[in-house]
């Protein structure tokens, strides 16, 4: 009986390692690829430091549009170059001088018509 016995013992723990070994590496593949898993983790960390980057950026937008508001509402000299740049504005006694745009280099200026006899 003791041969018997010896034969079912190493036939019993040879199976026992190889599931155990089958489940290690079922509960592996979960967590690395489940929907909770070390990958899903990683992607989620790169999207959170790019969502901070747009974050603090909108920040700045909204902290310098806030300064040019109030510039807009208290500074005068500031809204009058908003006027006299965007608009165009001028003030009553200054005169505006017009020039023609620059003709581009290496094209021949125009001559002005030549009457036919």
């Amino acid at each position: 009986m003791s041969d018997s016995d010896s034969v079912k013992t190493k036939s019993s723990t040879s199976s026992i390692p190889l599931w155990s070994l089958l489940f290690l590496i079922l509960l592996l593949g979960v967590a690395v690829f489940g929907e909770n898993g070390v990958l899903r983790a990683m992607q989620a960390k790169t999207q959170s430091a790019a969502l901070a980057e747009d974050i603090r950026r909108l920040e700045e937008e909204n902290a310098a549009l806030r300064r040019e508001i109030e510039a807009l509402r208290s500074d005068r000299k500031y809204l009058e170059g908003i006027a006299r740049k965007d608009l165009g504005m001028v003030k009553d006694d200054e005169l505006v001088y017009q020039f023609p745009a620059e003709e581009k280099k290496g094209l021949p200026a125009a001559s002005p018509p030549v009457s036919s006899p």
